[in-house]
């Protein structure tokens, strides 16, 4: 090759980079749709505090986290978290301040209703504080995105009948969402059933490692009595059921007046296979049906995926005809909440006598393969970062359920909590996370997936569920030791000039 044909293509490759440079500086709000929302996303007991005032009676996870704090990484609780519940107003000013189309947060039901059930009464106090929040996001230029259970039980509940293991779950549920309806409705119009059904119901009811804390004896750890071989399962069941129940309700009552839309959020992983073989490429295939296709299965074909109902068998429960009627596109919307992605390993089945939902998919899952580890921001996280997985994620969604329209309502990434002020505000780890998950799902539109919104875990520093406060997720830095002053992180300054057209 000459010097002339080097020279040529030094050129061309500066070139090709300076245009690359060029549509990456470009990459901002305007790379998506006209209407696409950008929001943080909160949860109750993760932000509120406030446990005891207001009228609100105990949740689940009031009692998880008091009567076993050893199942909490650092020992804590969620009694005071960042004090929400007080400094609302200052937290959606900073929202507005990042240029945020919607405010994404959840209603506590032991808020609303101290002892779960109508027969309890409705308390004022909780309706009052949702009210005045609702009504400070509006304000604000902020579209309420309101997530109506995001796994605080009331206690109550769970000491009458054991929660979501009692079909009797159904009825307290669609009451309680129609108080939300009935007080909410004219200003709320992103309505979201459920939080991650296959998290609530995986880890409370099979690993133990989250309220309510059930498990069978023989899985690791301490937990209360249970069966990890059946009890996520019946958790799955009576969840889908309040589901499409409150979904006809509000359709039926609410919607045709107050306009709004209804949907559901689920978790997964994208997996992919660890080896050629085809062993594990069923097994990345079975580790998302027993994760996503658990629950978007039914609401899209009125079942459970085959290989659920084949290798479970009886420990599956069975929908009627009526039933699977009610759950076929119950739903405007689903919201996705995307995380990481896993590489999975077909695996044999488990001894007989110790069926689990843990090990029922047959399949092992890591971060590392042919020796060559996914990104994390740290060891311990359960974070492997892929941005692939969420263009791969939606566009799977549109292909296997029909298109649906899609909301991200989480994505994010962790950084331990040791680290220093200076490298927590300087949280370049989750600035490089959001952009390249951003420039994905844009790639994702393009190919025809219905993606309307993507919304950011979270705002601020918070209670990491059975994690505590050992992860710092927010794009402010909550000061725990300085009256939990708020600071903006750098990737909350950089969504702020991402939004800015």
């Amino acid at each position: 090759m000459n010097m002339f044909s080097i020279r040529n293509i030094l050129l061309l490759i500066v070139f090709v980079a300076l245009i690359d440079h060029g549509a990456c500086s470009a990459f901002n709000r305007s790379s998506f749709p006209a209407g696409f929302l950008f929001g943080v996303a909160t949860s109750a007991y993760q932000y509120e505090g406030a446990p005891k005032e207001g009228g609100k009676g105990p949740s689940i996870w009031d009692n998880f986290t008091h009567s076993h704090p050893d199942k909490i990484l650092d020992g804590t609780n969620g009694d005071v978290t960042e004090d929400f519940y007080h400094r609302y107003k200052e937290d959606i000013k900073n929202v507005k301040k990042m240029g945020m189309d919607t405010f994404r947060f959840s209603i506590s039901w032991p808020r609303i209703l101290p002892n779960g059930s109508l027969s309890g009464g409705i308390n004022k106090e909780g309706v009052d504080f949702y009210n005045s929040l609702i009504n400070e996001v509006v304000a604000n230029g902020l579209q309420p995105f309101v997530t109506i259970f995001h796994w605080d039980l009331p206690q109550a509940l769970e000491d009458k009948y054991l929660g979501f293991l009692s079909p009797l779950f159904v009825e307290d549920y669609v009451n309680y969402v129609e108080v939300c309806f009935k007080e909410f409705g004219d200003r709320v119009k992103h309505w979201i059933t459920f939080n991650e059904p296959v998290i609530f119901c995986s880890m409370g009811y099979a690993s133990g490692t989250t309220a309510p804390g059930r498990c069978s004896p023989w899985e690791a750890g301490k937990c209360s009595v249970g069966d990890s071989a059946t009890e996520p399962y019946i958790c799955g069941h009576n969840l889908l059921l309040a589901h499409s129940a409150a979904v006809k309700l509000y359709k039926e009552k609410y919607q045709g007046v107050q306009k709004g839309i209804i949907g559901i959020t689920h978790a997964t992983h994208w997996f992919l296979p660890h080896s050629s073989s085809k062993a594990d490429a069923a097994a990345a295939k079975r580790s998302l049906e027993f994760m996503y296709g658990w629950f978007m299965n039914p609401l899209t074909y009125g079942d459970y995926p085959s290989i659920m109902k084949n290798w479970l068998g009886n420990r599956l429960p069975k929908f009627t005809k009526e039933q699977s009627e009610l759950l076929i596109g119950s739903y405007d919307f689903i919201g996705l909440n995307y995380y990481a992605g896993y590489y999975a390993i077909n695996a044999p089945a488990s001894n007989s006598l110790q069926q689990s939902y843990n090990t029922d998919s047959r399949a092992n899952i890591t971060g590392e393969r042919n020796g060559i580890a996914l990104p994390k921001p740290f060891n311990t996280s359960f974070i492997n970062i892929y941005p692939p997985g969420i263009r791969e994620l939606t566009l799977y969604t549109k292909a296997a359920y029909k298109n649906p329209v899609m909301y991200i309502t989480e994505n994010g990434v962790n950084q331990l909590s040791t680290i220093s002020l200076r490298e927590a505000l300087n949280d370049e780890i989750r600035i490089s996370y959001h952009r390249n998950h951003l420039i994905e799902l844009s790639r994702a539109i393009r190919y025809g997936a219905d993606v309307r919104g993507y919304i950011v875990w979270t705002l601020l520093d918070d209670f990491e569920w059975n994690n505590g406060f050992t992860r710092r997720m927010g794009l402010y830095y909550v000061d725990f030791n300085n009256n939990l002053a708020r600071r903006p992180k750098k990737s909350a300054i950089w969504f702020s000039m991402f939004l800015k057209v």
